[in-house]
């Protein structure tokens, strides 16, 4: 039994120091500094005491991945509840808590997210989610320098804060110039409708195609879309980009807009495509026709889906980031009223048919259509 303690009280002490003043680094700091994080697990499974070492600069386990922006060694060690409780209070030589080495971006070598916005949220929501693990007085802790953790993260982060302001404005209005673009083109085509109206009735003369149908909603979908988007971008334009607004509100903006922005393009070239093929007759139609029609009219909507959107989707679900039981609820209301919205158009529509055929007939021509 006394053996085992003094064993014990070895491993608490700090690193010893070779002959040549160079600090010795443990394994389990070397392999947390370095993000490997099977050596870590496999270390505390052996030896789960050597969760207490500290480096010469009384740094523990926590200290280092939070330096290093190592979350899932972060994440290991935290469930392991009685010596994180004791780790988190952990004070190195320069009176740094674990919540200042997440303040202090020197060994910061950049976030897994696209773009400086993204990167910034990533680091916020790092600090906050050790901020939450933390006593509430033990955030009030000044360093050396007499500096909370909030206040050295804001001057840690003054350079990164310019360059994620610059660099949301500057894309929100390139992508506002493409929604407005959007709009425009689609609204415009609102008031061309394929094939031409009945001199008489005004009724288009296409009304009982297939086609037209699909015609009228992309477009509609496109115009709603273009416009929300450009609501959004604008919206982002006209923010005060201070530090707290890029943790949730100016990020989300931006990625409802990226996605607004991504659909409105997609529902612009179905509607491009419809309007190709009710002009085209139906004789007229060949395989090599549709197929490069269709063709030429997603090669825009890949290209941007590449350039830009499949990049940032997972910046978008960080950005959103609601419990799965609240999007549930929410994807089933919104089913739910698709479905009353579906059934009242079906409606409204039949009675549209009905009121057409018995003023119009349709002509043998049209109905080959």
């Amino acid at each position: 039994m006394a053996s085992f303690k003094s064993v014990e009280d070895d491993q608490l002490k700090e690193i010893p120091i070779e002959e040549d003043n160079k600090p010795v680094e443990t394994p389990l700091l070397a392999a947390t500094r370095t993000g490997v994080i099977e050596l870590v697990k496999e270390i505390l499974k052996e030896h789960p005491q050597a969760v207490e070492h500290v480096s010469h600069k009384k740094q523990n386990i926590l200290h280092v991945a939070a330096s290093y922006r190592r979350r899932d060694i972060f994440d290991h060690v935290k469930k392991m509840e009685m010596p994180t409780s004791r780790l988190i209070l952990g004070i190195d030589e320069d009176g740094y808590t674990v919540l200042h080495h997440v303040a202090d971006n020197k060994n910061y070598t950049g976030g897994t997210s696209p773009g400086p916005a993204y990167q910034l949220q990533e680091e916020l929501e790092w600090f906050e989610s050790v901020e939450e693990i933390m006593p509430s007085y033990f955030t009030q802790h000044h360093d050396k320098n007499n500096k909370t953790a909030k206040e050295l993260f804001r001057e840690k982060h003054e350079t990164q804060l310019k360059a994620a302001q610059q660099w949301i404005k500057e894309t929100s209005q390139s992508c506002s110039g493409v929604a407005v673009l959007v709009s425009t083109v689609v609204f415009a085509a609102a008031f061309t409708v394929p094939g031409g109206n009945d001199e008489k009735e005004g009724f288009p003369l296409l009304l009982h195609s297939p086609f037209f149908m699909s015609f009228t909603l992309t477009d509609v979908v496109s115009l709603s879309c273009s416009l929300t988007a450009l609501v959004m971008f604008v919206s982002i334009v006209t923010s005060p980009f201070e530090l707290h607004n890029f943790r949730f509100t100016l990020p989300r903006r931006l990625t409802l807009g990226f996605a607004l922005l991504f659909m409105s393009v997609l529902t612009t070239m179905l509607t491009f495509t419809s309007t190709i093929i009710l002009i085209i007759r139906s004789e007229q139609r060949q395989k090599w026709t549709l197929t490069l029609i269709c063709c030429a009219a997603f090669v825009p909507v890949s290209v941007l889906d590449l350039t830009t959107h499949f990049p940032l989707l997972v910046s978008f679900i960080k950005a959103w980031k609601y419990p799965y039981s609240s999007l549930l609820r929410n994807l089933k209301f919104l089913g739910k009223l698709a479905r009353i919205l579906t059934f009242l158009g079906k409606l409204v529509f039949q009675r549209g048919l009905q009121s057409f055929s018995h003023h119009h007939p349709r002509s043998e021509n049209e109905r080959n259509v």
